[in-house]
């Protein structure tokens, strides 16, 4: 039987000719990441290894989540972790300026490339599977390992496949509403500790932010990591943005898959996830009338530079409905000023809404957009759970760029589609 495109990079990772679903393997790791919530965690647990870092160029420190620091808890947490950067001279260490959200900067930065291995201190570190890289999510104690040996532990998962046909039927439906039916479809531990493998013609179609929106919420189906085949745009993307040399791995054409779905991209909808699971999706043409207090466009998901332009081409000319607090964050501080190059951030001011510098903030829960009870929010981050944009009683209906920008419009979830 032959192996997964996860499977390769892994068994390359590990110095073995081959691995098999379900083996315990240790890898070289390419780059180890954190921010300013679980790097905290992982810093005490480092120094107790009493060591130096394994690689100055291979681990990054990104203080994204609740930076410019918010209290004083967030501004100690911070010191403690430049203080750890500057000691261990880390080299890829971004501070207020330079900073960006994680997920979007590091490709950005051409920190990841295909056929790299790496761990992050936070869950969507999946996200550059979009790179054909593999990448996952570890807790603060594996980070601090890794940061040490330059290596972790890894159970090799097994896989599902998604063959992707067709393309969009409208220019309003994106990567989000793919994943967000995708998720619906399986629920959110339908691919619990799996690689969630994209192939076929369809692919193509996707572009990179696309890809990098879809991998970034492999995560919400429980996978293990979300992956795409490297063809013509990823390896565009990557000569743009890196210098780091990348290996392309295939997945074996008898490669074993538990199952593989079918999709034709024609027949995606804009979708919208309901509280309080990623999985509680319906279309927008299922949506009835639902009255909101606030849109939020950004976060690691979608804070790229096409989803601040379908956001500006929705809301130019346009006001946001009086009372609807509409919050438009880009994910680093490139993509900022090239929405300021390129017109947008007057259009987003023009409409009524505010422009922030680059940050997790209300994604979390974090700042700069929490809710009170009884309010609703849609935006296009990644999670709806109880509380997870601020009060228990508050609710975030997750969407794309496109919906969440007409429902700023129109004061309710909103089929751009109509305006």
């Amino acid at each position: 039987m032959g192996m997964t495109m996860t499977q390769k990079i892994l068994a390359n990772a590990a110095g073995l000719d081959k691995v098999e679903a379900g083996q315990l393997i240790m890898a070289k790791l390419d780059l180890v990441l954190g921010n300013d919530v679980t790097t905290p965690v992982a810093v005490p647990e480092f120094n107790k290894i009493g060591k130096d870092v394994f690689d100055k160029t291979k681990i990054a420190i990104v203080p994204d989540h609740f930076t410019p620091n918010k209290d004083i808890k967030t501004a100690e947490q911070c010191k403690l972790i430049r203080e750890f950067a500057i000691d261990h001279k880390i080299k890829n260490y971004f501070e207020i300026g330079e900073v960006g959200i994680e997920h979007v900067l590091l490709p950005e930065k051409g920190l990841v490339v295909a056929g790299d291995v790496v761990i992050g201190a936070d869950s969507h570190t999946c996200t550059y599977g979009a790179l054909g890289a593999f990448s996952t999510g570890v807790g603060s104690t594996d980070m601090a390992a890794g940061m040490a040996t330059g290596k972790a532990w890894f159970k090799v998962p097994e896989a599902i496949g998604f063959e992707l046909t067709g393309k969009f039927s409208s220019e309003y439906v994106c990567g989000k509403d793919l994943i967000l039916h995708i998720i619906g479809m399986i629920g959110v531990d339908g691919a619990l500790y799996k690689s969630m493998e994209f192939f076929g013609p369809g692919v193509k179609n996707l572009s990179m932010d696309d890809r990098f929106t879809v991998a970034n919420m492999a995560i919400e189906a429980g996978g293990k990591n979300g992956i795409f085949p490297v063809d013509e745009k990823t390896i565009a993307y990557m000569k743009e943005h890196s210098t780091k040399e990348y290996k392309i791995f295939e997945a074996d054409k008898d490669a074993k898959y538990e199952k593989i779905y079918k999709i034709d991209l024609a027949t995606i909808r804009p979708t919208v996830a309901f509280p309080h699971l990623p999985e509680n999706t319906k279309t927008i043409d299922e949506v009835k009338s639902i009255k909101i207090d606030q849109v939020v466009i950004g976060s690691c998901t979608n804070g790229r530079m096409e989803d601040l332009r379908m956001a500006a081409k929705i809301l130019d000319g346009r006001k946001v409905k009086k009372g609807i607090r509409t919050i438009i964050i880009p994910g680093t501080q490139k993509i900022y000023l090239q929405a300021i190059k390129e017109g947008l951030v007057e259009i987003f001011i023009n409409a009524g809404a505010i422009f922030s510098m680059p940050t997790c903030g209300p994604c979390l829960g974090g700042h700069m957009g929490i809710l009170a009870a009884g309010e609703r929010a849609v935006s296009t981050t990644n999670r709806n759970f109880v509380g997870r944009m601020g009060h228990p009683k508050s609710e975030v209906y997750l969407a794309s760029p496109a919906v969440a920008a007409a429902s700023a419009i129109m004061g309710e979830i909103y089929n751009p589609e109509k305006l």
